[in-house]
């Protein structure tokens, strides 16, 4: 991402919860440890399913006497419903503040300026507005929660272009950090599969929330032997589902086929490398490195 520019991500949406229990209610069921979410720090997280697989995710700031769940949009409305379920007795309230707040993208850079401590997750203020460098990957730069009106007069008194989504999703699809474009993952591939832990996403030092004892058996009995990764396209095409095979072995499969493709490879298997052309039924593709390697 260039410094002089903003990204409105406009396939993220907003959910805020706020109440009496609302710290409690969300610590119950998250993946992560609610209790590190202040005003000066956000974190990623996760609700999986009871079995341990990926359903929702969100990023989660604290905003006056709640907290706003930065989600892809695409999840808003079955996760509001996921909410409401859990939220039995609690002394909480759930609303969709999608319409009234927008999430937009800028460079590491450009929090820099604001705040020279480069933590993932740091969390500043700017004109009462929450900047968030995404607690993800700081090379994924940061983020701003912000009325939409208010988004634009604060991109011209920073001087910020608004600017091609699309140059912000080849970042993070080369940094292997799938962003609005997991939907095929949803209660299909376990939490540990779609890199929860390196992506700051669970908490092992923290109590049960759902999905708990599964995540926590295979993590300490190192269970894991399938990734998700970012696959680029060098020629042809792939289709969802494609099974990827080397030397007539099977490594993995393709999870959507679309710009920015994704796959589960089994990376413990003596075929599976990174970054070498592989030749599938219609073209040729490369397994992209991520971050955390």
């Amino acid at each position: 991402m260039k410094k002089e520019n903003i990204y409105i991500l406009e396939d993220r949406g907003i959910i805020y919860i706020n109440g009496e229990d609302s710290l409690n209610y969300l610590q119950n069921i998250i993946s992560n440890d609610i209790n590190k979410v202040s005003d000066t720090y956000s974190c990623f997280s996760y609700l999986l399913t009871p079995q341990g697989k990926y359903l929702f995710e969100f990023i989660i700031i604290k905003h006056k006497n709640g907290f706003f769940l930065d989600c892809p949009k695409y999840q808003i409305e079955n996760l509001y419903k996921q909410l409401s379920l859990y939220k039995l007795r609690s002394k909480v309230d759930i609303t969709n503040l999608s319409n009234e707040f927008v999430v937009a993208a800028l460079s590491k850079d450009n929090f820099d300026d604001f705040n020279n401590n480069n933590k993932s997750g740091m969390t500043i203020k700017f004109r009462e507005d929450p900047v968030i460098l995404d607690p993800r990957c700081v090379d994924l730069g940061a983020r701003i929660v912000i009325n939409l009106e208010k988004l634009y007069l604060s991109s011209k008194k920073l001087k910020l272009k608004i600017s091609n989504i699309n140059e912000y999703y080849e970042l993070s699809h080369s940094l292997g950090i799938p962003n609005s474009d997991t939907e095929n993952f949803q209660n299909k591939i376990f939490g540990l599969e779609t890199n929860s832990e390196e992506l700051n996403a669970i908490d092992f030092k923290k109590g049960c929330y759902v999905g708990q004892e599964n995540t926590a058996r295979m993590k300490l009995k190192e269970k894991l032997s399938r990734r998700i990764y970012s696959v680029e396209i060098i020629e042809g095409k792939i289709d969802t589902g494609e099974v990827i095979k080397i030397n007539n072995t099977e490594i993995g499969k393709i999870y959507n086929n679309s710009k920015f493709s994704y796959g589960l490879f089994k990376f413990k298997d003596p075929n599976f490398k990174l970054e070498e052309v592989l030749v599938t039924n219609k073209g040729k593709i490369i397994i992209k490195k991520p971050f955390w390697v």
